[in-house]
């Protein structure tokens, strides 16, 4: 109950603060959220000696518990992350805003203490998203609000696996819990397209030696499959990004921008109902296609999506050993921030001398 009273005391304390700004009452939430759900937690161990506990959620169980021991022994710092488990008592934890000038792909971003500037902001009260995300649409911003199944403290807490993350798919599961517990051992500051890169890495192909190691080959080429889908996705979307790119420098008005992305949009269905969707194993294309272009909507896709193959062959020049991937990039990204982080591993991927200057990256818009 610790935690409550301290809740309750800032709270106190922010007063007048709290009726007249938008982030106090944003921070405010945010605080007595992770209160909630940090007080919610329940011992996943517990829950598996539960005899009430249903079959199915007992085998997810066992595999959220499996995958975060292995990943301990990647030497991923699992801590005491999903050693708990924790209801959220609804379909969404929480929404995830980005946003975007409609003429240049120039994430806005938002600047917290310890990990800098992050090109996307997470709301659990879902009017407070729509405000923000309409407020951004007035000022020309393309905006891009999608629900978010769990999130990473960065070990400040140890986070429970949350219902909403709760996936019947156990490789997508495995992956998740493998994914969140990477961003535990390697975050560089103001990086988060690499971070959450990385992390995807770490997660599919670590996924893939779990269920190996398990016996369960089936499984195991199943992470691998999603890993090569993400990898041929994150390579459309770059294209997609490199057009576009292209329509925004050379357009000389608001007319020209915007026959432009039209026309960015027809390459991009050609391609995901053509070549893109054809080499995916995993995913299915559906209305995907169908969307028009949205600078907000790319920003966050490629997010998780920037470089992968880059990723691959660092996984490859460490003898497809994700064990050794994930030490070797830990070490290589000791003191790196922003930029550095893509610019190190490429430096060393081509084997040349290490530098400080930055890579190319998507710009930012305040």
């Amino acid at each position: 109950m610790i935690i409550l009273i301290v809740a309750g005391v800032l709270m106190a304390g922010f007063g007048t603060a709290y009726v007249a700004s938008e982030d106090v009452r944003y921070l405010t939430r945010a605080g007595l959220e992770q209160t909630l759900i940090l007080e919610a937690r329940q011992p996943i161990a517990e829950m598996l000696s539960d005899p009430g506990t249903e079959e199915e959620t007992r085998n997810l169980l066992r595999v959220v518990v499996d995958a975060r021991d292995f990943a301990a022994e990647l030497g991923l710092d699992a801590a005491r992350t999903y050693t708990t488990y924790a209801d959220i008592g609804r379909d969404t934890l929480l929404l995830v805003l980005s946003a975007s000038p409609r003429h240049c792909l120039c994430p806005h971003t938002w600047k917290y203490p310890i990990v800098g500037r992050i090109p996307y902001k997470g709301f659990f009260d879902p009017a407070m998203a729509r405000r923000e995300a309409e407020k951004l649409e007035r000022k020309g911003y393309d905006v891009y609000l999608r629900p978010a199944g769990a999130y990473s403290t960065l070990g400040w807490f140890n986070d429970p696996l949350y219902s909403t993350a709760m996936s019947r798919d156990s490789v997508e599961l495995a992956a998740t819990v493998l994914h969140e517990i990477a961003h535990n051992t390697l975050y560089v500051k103001s990086a988060t397209p690499f971070n959450e890169s990385f992390a995807q890495l770490a997660g599919y192909r670590a996924a893939q030696a779990f269920f190996r190691r398990r016996g369960s080959e089936a499984a195991a080429e199943q992470a691998a499959a999603r890993w090569a889908d993400e990898v041929v996705l994150g390579g459309f979307y770059a294209d997609l990004a490199a057009r576009l790119d292209s329509v925004y420098e050379a357009a000389d008005d608001s007319a020209a921008v915007e026959a432009g992305r039209v026309e960015a949009g027809r390459w991009a269905k050609d391609q995901l109902t053509g070549p893109v969707g054809a080499a995916l194993r995993t995913y299915q294309v559906g209305p995907m296609a169908d969307r028009p272009v949205n600078n907000a909507r790319l920003i966050a896709a490629r997010i998780y999506r920037t470089r992968l193959d880059l990723f691959e062959r660092w996984y490859q020049s460490h003898g497809a050993d994700i064990r050794l991937a994930i030490a070797a990039m830990d070490s290589l990204q000791q003191g790196a921030e922003g930029d550095q982080a893509f610019e190190r591993m490429r430096r060393a991927l081509d084997g040349s001398p290490a530098s400080e200057s930055g890579d190319a990256t998507p710009r930012r818009a305040e």
